[in-house]
């Protein structure tokens, strides 16, 4: 995995992506490594959006605002206080993107892409989560991918987490730019 220290502070990262692509795990391993505090977005569903997708409901526009809003007010405590994070949040849509990440500049987009079939055998093996198989095919015909002024970091959910999460460490790296010396 690449060195974390390389990476300036204060960062956040919104690592986005169907269910199933990895989103937790990555994101875990990367504040990790970052030595930051990491926010599953899913826990800041209220309860009503937990229970309809538990019943195979998708969400609808309404039903995501007060969710995504508190993931924006959970990215602007860290900005507030100067504290790096990691959070996960499907993201799906850019105009979802744009509440919680906006013009908050210090916010850096992560996109976890991959297969659908891949995607689908991995949410099957899964148990205990409350995003059944059958809302896959909403949440692939809702996605609209990040598009270049969006700016995001794309891993490849093919491959190994330690090899994604370090992949986005040097991407994040390479846009801070060579680090500076205080000596």
């Amino acid at each position: 995995m690449s060195d974390a220290r390389a990476i300036a502070r204060p960062v956040i990262v919104v690592v986005m992506g169907v269910s199933g692509s990895g989103k937790t795990t990555v994101a875990a391993m990367l504040a990790a490594a970052l030595g930051c505090s990491f926010q599953e977005g899913d826990d800041l569903h209220p309860s009503e959006n937990v229970e309809k997708m538990a019943h195979g409901k998708p969400l609808t526009d309404a039903d995501r605002l007060p969710w995504l809003q508190r993931i924006a007010n959970e990215i602007d405590g860290w900005c507030g206080r100067g504290e790096s994070g990691v959070l996960t949040c499907s993201a799906l849509k850019r105009s979802y993107r744009a509440i919680i990440i906006g013009e908050r500049s210090g916010v850096t987009l992560v996109y976890l892409k991959g297969a659908y079939d891949l995607i689908r055998r991995r949410m099957a093996a899964r148990h205990e989560h409350f995003m059944p198989l059958s809302l896959l095919d909403s949440q692939f015909a809702t996605l609209e991918e990040p598009v270049p002024d969006e700016h995001p970091i794309t891993g490849d959910v093919g491959g190994p987490p330690a090899e994604i999460v370090g992949s986005i460490l040097r991407r994040i790296a390479e846009r801070q730019g060579p680090k500076k010396n205080s000596s």
